[in-house]
């Protein structure tokens, strides 16, 4: 029995670019780093440092892919605000280019700035209501250390990717990254300032490949 172009278009034009088609992805697990111990009445995530090691409490991870991807547009701005003294969130992960907002929503003057080699900045001090609000475009691939020159407890990182393709993990430390491309790749895991993970992976078009950081 032979096919029927004039239906096979009908076909094509009724799903749609895309629809039909499985989703390449991978996803999995990753080992997260044993939980440090939280004031019961603080449950938010922080950032902590152990031995000059920095990392989420409780523990997160963000899985990116690495490779060659055909260029994008700009991507969108990003926010990290200072709210109740801390930031949030306190781990961001932008890619390349991207420009980050620094809202003030506590009711006093914050001042953020970064020593780090990724990006060095001071925002100066500045109150919620003052306009506009601060921005900084990070460019450098590497991890920034978010400090406040007022309160100094607080800590925030934002982890600067040469990929569009990430994700942060859940509590329980799965992921799942879709709307990929088909090829050969690195799959990464950064859990702390010293510790990123990596597995080379085939992603197969419309397939999900299952990938867990142990």
């Amino acid at each position: 029995m032979k096919s029927c172009p004039a239906l096979a278009v009908l076909s094509a034009l009724l799903l749609g670019p895309g629809l039909g088609r499985a989703d390449t992805a991978v996803e999995g697990i990753v080992t997260l780093p044993r939980t440090h111990a939280a004031p019961v009445m603080n449950q938010r995530y922080e950032i902590i440092t152990e031995g000059g090691i920095l990392s989420t409490n409780p523990p997160l991870a963000v899985v990116y892919l690495e490779g060659t991807f055909p260029p994008a547009g700009d991507p969108p701005v990003q926010q990290v605000a200072q709210k109740d003294f801390a930031f949030l969130p306190a781990l961001l992960p932008v890619q390349v280019g991207t420009r980050v907002a620094f809202p003030n929503l506590d009711n006093t003057y914050h001042n953020i700035f970064s020593y780090s080699p990724a990006k060095r900045f001071d925002l100066g001090r500045y109150r919620s209501d003052e306009r506009p609000i601060p921005e900084q475009q990070f460019d450098t691939p590497g991890l920034v250390v978010l400090r406040c020159d007022i309160h100094e407890h607080m800590r925030g990182l934002i982890l600067v990717l040469d990929t569009p393709h990430f994700v942060v993990t859940d509590a329980a430390g799965h992921y799942r990254l879709g709307r990929l491309p088909a090829g050969h790749y690195t799959l990464k895991a950064w859990l702390t300032s010293r510790t990123t993970l990596e597995r080379p992976v085939d992603l197969r078009d419309g397939a999900t490949l299952h990938v867990d950081f142990p």
